[in-house]
């Protein structure tokens, strides 16, 4: 029988806000092994991220993947209806932990290196 692969992809959540999540980032731990701690569920608004792997061989596929994976982070943890170019601190942070996320889950070096270097410059 003849399987054909599938692509591989990767589901952006919105994460669900919890109490040992916000502990961690009360105590300054935000990073991608404590945001892995929150589990989404079925009714957790998510987009699906297609990708081919070897696109993450190089520096622009990675950079490319990332850009998509900030936009469905976007679409999961919307701005709301006041302001689309003002965002909350609670839109933001649900927008890094999303991404941060997806990121962990893919687990690539050089989408790492391109999430990490974006965390830098903001």
């Amino acid at each position: 029988m003849n399987s054909i692969p599938s692509t591989p992809q990767v589901r952006v959540f919105r994460p669900k806000i919890t109490l040992a999540m916000m502990l961690c980032v009360v105590v300054g731990a935000a990073g991608i092994g404590a945001v892995s701690a929150a589990t989404p569920d079925d009714e957790t608004p998510s987009v699906a991220v297609k990708y081919d792997p070897q696109d993450l061989s190089t520096q622009d596929g990675a950079r490319a993947l990332y850009r998509r994976l900030v936009r469905a982070a976007a679409e999961v943890c919307p701005a709301g209806s006041e302001s689309p170019h003002w965002i909350t601190a609670a839109v933001r942070e649900c927008r890094e932990q999303s991404i941060a996320r997806a990121v962990f889950k893919i687990n690539n070096p050089s989408l790492v290196a391109v999430y990490n270097n974006s965390a830098k410059h903001g």
